[in-house]
């Protein structure tokens, strides 16, 4: 397969999966949709769980000290989200939302705002969504990648069938996210160090709770203030390593 292929491929199993959750819809009830909006949730909240245990990982002490790793994370969140608020990326992730929106006659704005930056998160944070663009980049194969795909798949039927067309407007994030690191990894090679990685995953899933958290109606976070964290957690790791 060529280079690129792993997020192409992706791309459709996300925007097969929401077609087949949209036209399912209509089969399910409030109290269903109440019931897979909150089995979502709780699923999100384990995928977040486990995402964040790359902060126990051996290596993270080695090469950053013991204690560091959590401060790196609590520092990139904390400044990411304030970084964010002033950028006013969650507004913004919004509008644009709201934009697409307008392409549907007959969607809720706000669900298909909610699925949009829902499946967005959900389908770009994780150590897949970096490791496999890259690797994919440097001519590695694209398993991992395919191996995503496949859980994508079957997560957009089921937020699609909550949240409609939203979650497949994430296939473009998916395209520009994943397809950006392809470039990367291509071009510049291994750029980020494992260290990196992991601190980058584990960071990721702490917005994948709050993710969780929404979906649960426990909290409304705004999880896209908070998304320059992603960028903050490897450059903090690569000063202290």
């Amino acid at each position: 397969m060529f280079i690129g292929s792993g997020t192409l491929i992706n791309v459709v199993a996300v925007l097969i999966g929401s077609t087949i959750g949209v036209f399912i819809a209509h089969r399910l009830n409030e109290k269903i949709r109440e019931v897979v909006t909150d089995g979502l949730g709780l699923a999100t909240g384990m995928i977040a769980v486990l995402t964040t245990a790359a902060i126990t990982n051996p290596l993270l002490t080695q090469t950053l000290g013991s204690g560091r790793p959590v401060l790196i994370v609590l520092a990139s969140v904390v400044v990411g989200g304030m970084l964010g608020t002033a950028m006013r990326i969650e507004e913004r992730l919004e509008a644009f939302g709201d934009r697409l929106k307008a392409k549907f006659s007959g969607e809720d704005g706000s669900r298909f705002t909610e699925g949009f930056v829902a499946a967005s998160l959900l389908f770009c944070v994780g150590a897949m969504s970096v490791l496999g663009p890259i690797t994919d980049g440097l001519g590695g194969g694209n398993e991992i990648l395919v191996l995503k795909s496949t859980l994508d798949f079957f997560a957009s039927i089921a937020f699609a069938s909550v949240f409609g067309w939203g979650v497949a407007a994430s296939a473009l994030t998916i395209l520009l996210f994943q397809g950006s690191l392809t470039l990367l990894g291509y071009a510049l090679g291994n750029f980020m160090s494992e260290v990196q990685v992991l601190m980058l995953t584990a960071t990721g899933g702490l917005l994948l709770l709050a993710i969780s958290l929404r979906l649960l109606n426990l909290k409304q976070i705004p999880v896209g203030n908070m998304l320059p964290a992603l960028i903050i957690a490897p450059l903090l790791t690569a000063v202290f390593s």
